[in-house]
């Protein structure tokens, strides 16, 4: 049962998402979303392969601005802001709107450097002293620390899969967002990894409103508190999760659950 003070968070919207199509060329990659996404919680994105989940998600920092043939119309605001507002600038939007992929990716530098990539590309340090502090305080918060701090000048690319997830969503949090979104961070990495992401996210949601993408039931059941299940470029439904799993209004939400198709 959600706590007293999550249960007020959720009544708030962090972002607020009406009427959202997403075009590829001639393509109706997304049909008509609306959504409201709460602050200090983990909000899951389930649905088939090829759904518009992860193409909705990108909505969401604007990566979609990086395809040339796609074109997103209604409306999304953070906290507010319209972020498809021409002034708004999309490297500011994306420091406030962090990013963990599918695959690590980790920078061809040390891990220090990884880490320390954004504050110093957004001027957040202005001495090596505050740098260290952020690298530090980041590893920490993506329990990396005791792993990482007696090799901070080795190269990121050299640790386990694992590690490296954790190292992106360490430099993910370095710029100090207020989302983080992830795009199927666990889909590369074995069991015991992904059960040190999952217990990460847990942690972070108390500081950071998070949106996961996971063709992993179990794993949407496990970390959020609201579910949102999407088929065929449609958001079929929303709703606390364990509502969502247990159930669910839509019959595709419970054909989807119970795997009849999938």
């Amino acid at each position: 049962m959600p706590t007293i003070e999550q249960a007020n968070n959720m009544s708030q919207s962090k972002i607020s998402a009406g009427n959202v199509q997403v075009y590829y060329g001639d393509t109706h990659a997304i049909k008509d979303v609306s959504i409201e996404i709460r602050p200090q919680s983990v909000t899951a994105f389930i649905g088939p392969s090829g759904c518009g989940k992860s193409t909705f998600l990108r909505c969401l920092n604007r990566m979609n601005d990086t395809i040339a043939s796609s074109r997103v119309e209604g409306r999304i605001e953070i906290d507010g802001e319209n972020i498809y507002d021409p002034r708004v600038d999309p490297v500011r939007l994306r420091a406030k709107v962090g990013m963990v992929f599918q695959k690590p990716n980790p920078f061809p530098k040390s891990i220090y450097d990884n880490v320390a990539y954004g504050a110093r590309i957004h001027g957040l340090a202005r001495n090596k002293a505050e740098l260290d502090d952020i690298v530090a305080s980041s590893l920490q918060k993506a329990g990396l620390w005791e792993e990482a701090k007696d090799r901070l000048d080795e190269p990121g690319t050299g640790m386990s899969g694992g590690q490296q997830q954790r190292l992106c969503i360490a430099r993910a949090i370095a710029v100090s967002p207020e989302v983080i979104l992830m795009d199927e961070p666990c889909s590369a990495l074995d069991p015991i990894a992904t059960a040190k992401v999952e217990e990460l996210i847990d942690e972070l949601r108390e500081n950071f409103t998070i949106v996961i993408v996971t063709h992993s039931m179990q794993q949407a059941a496990r970390v959020s508190q609201r579910t949102a299940f999407f088929h065929l470029g449609v958001l079929v439904e929303e709703g606390l999760t364990q509502d969502i799993f247990t159930n669910p209004k839509d019959k595709r939400t419970q054909d989807y659950i119970t795997g009849r198709f999938g």
